[in-house]
Formats: C-alpha cells, structure tokens, sequence
C-alpha cells in the first residue's frame, strides 16, 4: 500500500504558488487583489505565469499551464499550491504533469470546480491529500464571509484533525437520505468533472472511499445523466457513502417544461445502492462554504446526520 502524502500545514511567513489551470482571470486588478488577499493571510506570493495569461477560454495554452503546476511542485521554495479560480482546462493537463515528481514534493493544494481533476489525479496517483476549498478570484475578493474564511484558514493551518464538519449557523442542516455509518478518506467533488473521468486513464476510484459531489448551473435532466453514467461505472456500488454538496441553480430553465427534482433524481439513481447518504452539505459553489479535506479518513453517520473528519491531513 502506498504511503499518504501529507503536506505541511501553512504559517504566516510561508510562501504560496498561485496558479491559474483552468480560465482566465482577464482584468489584471482582480489578479493584484488575489495576491494582496493572500498577503493579508500572512503569506508570501509566487505569481505563475498562468495567472496573467489568456488562451481563449484557458488561462494560457496547456503548456504554460501543466508547467506553472509542475514547477510550483519542484520548487523548494514553494510552501503551498493556490488555485486562483475554476473554469474549464485542467483535462487537458493530466497527460502532461511529473506525477513522481509531485509524488516526492507533497505540498498543499488547493481548489474546487474544475480543479476536481487536479485532486482525483494527486490523490490517486500521488497518494496526496488536498484540499476542497475556496479559491481566491473567485471567493475572497467580495462577500467572503466570517464563516467561509475560518473554515478555509483552520483546514490550511491545523495538524489536528478537523472534527465535525456543520453547516453555518442559519443554514440548512444537513440532512440524511439513506441511513448508515460508513468511513473512508473523502474523494470526489465536481460532478462534470468526475463523470468526465470515467472510461479515461485518470477515473475516479471510489473503492471503500466516501463519495463527494456538487454542481452548479446543471439542469436535472442534465444532473440525472452524469450521475448515472457514475451510477453505469459502479461508482455508488464501490464507494462506502454520499456526500452531496451544494446544487447551485440547478433547476429546469425552460418555465413550465415537466422535471424530475434533484431529491427524485438522487433517490432513483443512487439510493438503490443502498449506501449512507448525506445532503444539503454546505459545500461547493456557494457561501457561505465548508473547506473539505480529501484523501484522510473520515466518518460519515447518515443516521445522526454528521460528517466528521478523524485524521489529520496536515503535519
């Protein structure tokens, strides 16, 4: 069996490697002020060469990219891996970047969206824990609320492990779908990101692991079709436990065309599985926002509606 990867846990005076793998950040100031947030937290900034590029829709060509990524990893110099926003480019990456390498260099990474590939590939080719979390172009620079930001500053910062996991206060709870208890390191995240994966080299294994998915935009004909192609793959049947996150504006946008709701859609395609479930978790495209650790092992009680991580993810 492989050895877990745990990074370092972040201090004021550390130095991070902001990058851009997926879109662009086109006005410049927001870039400035994700670096300046990021001074605030007490840290010094490497700016990749990404983070000021544009390639289309990429932010630069893939290149520049899988390069920014590989030699932030390499650099000894780099404490931490940022992300500075989702989009769409990280499969086109995951041909292209030094798994050994990064397998050797374990550093704390960080991001959710399209970054989902980045985590499935470090935790499963590199035995790397990362971090589900906010990114700062997109999350920090308007409205980046008390809540959100202890949570992202705690599961930077903490060698201890993170406990229960609760929604803010004035949130919904979290709720349960299918009773249980089941354990197992969380993977997961993007539910485009994931069902893209499926037939490629780079697949989500999610053997004796717990289940995370979000969404955003996604209409639930649309929700329904990836989470089946999971269901086809035997993604719920391998995995010990759901977790869903947060379904942001996932809704039917033509008014008056009949749907499925996504409560219908989870209870026909996964609940048959009969594995714990949990949803209504505050995590994903939303704020407030839950920062989530995956690859360490974690406790998952449908019947209590609790969600707790057991094990340090940071030394």
């Amino acid at each position: 069996m492989n050895r877990l990867q745990k990074p370092k846990a972040l201090q004021p005076g550390d130095r991070i490697g902001l990058i851009a793998p997926s879109g662009p950040v086109v006005d410049p100031d927001r870039v400035d002020a994700a670096i300046e947030k990021l001074w605030e937290f007490g840290f010094h900034v490497t700016v990749g060469k990404s983070c000021h590029s544009l390639y289309g829709y990429l932010s630069g060509d893939d290149e520049t990219r899988a390069a920014d990524i590989n030699q932030m990893f390499a650099d000894p110099k780099i404490d931490g891996i940022i992300c500075l926003r989702g989009g769409y480019g990280t499969p086109r990456l995951l041909h292209k970047l030094d798994y050994e390498m990064i397998r050797k260099n374990p550093k704390l990474f960080a991001g959710y969206s399209d970054i989902t590939a980045l985590h499935t590939v470090f935790n499963q080719r590199c035995d790397l824990v990362t971090l589900h979390s906010p990114m700062p172009a997109s999350d920090m620079l308007r409205d980046f609320d008390e809540f959100t930001r202890e949570s992202f500053l705690r599961a930077i910062s903490s060698t201890e492990p993170l406990g229960e996991l609760k929604n803010p206060d004035g949130e919904e709870e979290i709720k349960s779908l299918v009773g249980g208890v089941a354990r197992g390191p969380i993977v997961g995240g993007n539910l485009s990101l994931l069902a893209g994966t499926i037939g490629t080299p780079y697949e989500i294994d999610t053997k004796a692991k717990l289940l995370f998915i979000e969404e955003i935009d996604e209409e639930p004909y649309a929700v329904d079709r990836m989470l089946t192609q999971l269901k086809l793959a035997g993604k719920f049947t391998d995995c010990n436990g759901v977790i869903l996150g947060n379904w942001n504006n996932c809704v039917t946008k033509g008014e008056g065309r009949p749907s499925l709701s996504l409560l219908e859609i989870f209870n026909d395609v996964i609940v048959p599985a009969g594995k714990p479930v949990i949803y209504d978790v505050k995590a994903g495209h939303c704020k407030p926002t839950l920062t989530i650790p995956f690859g360490v092992e974690v406790i998952l009680d449908a019947d209590a509606s609790t969600l707790t991580i057991v094990e340090s993810a940071l030394v």
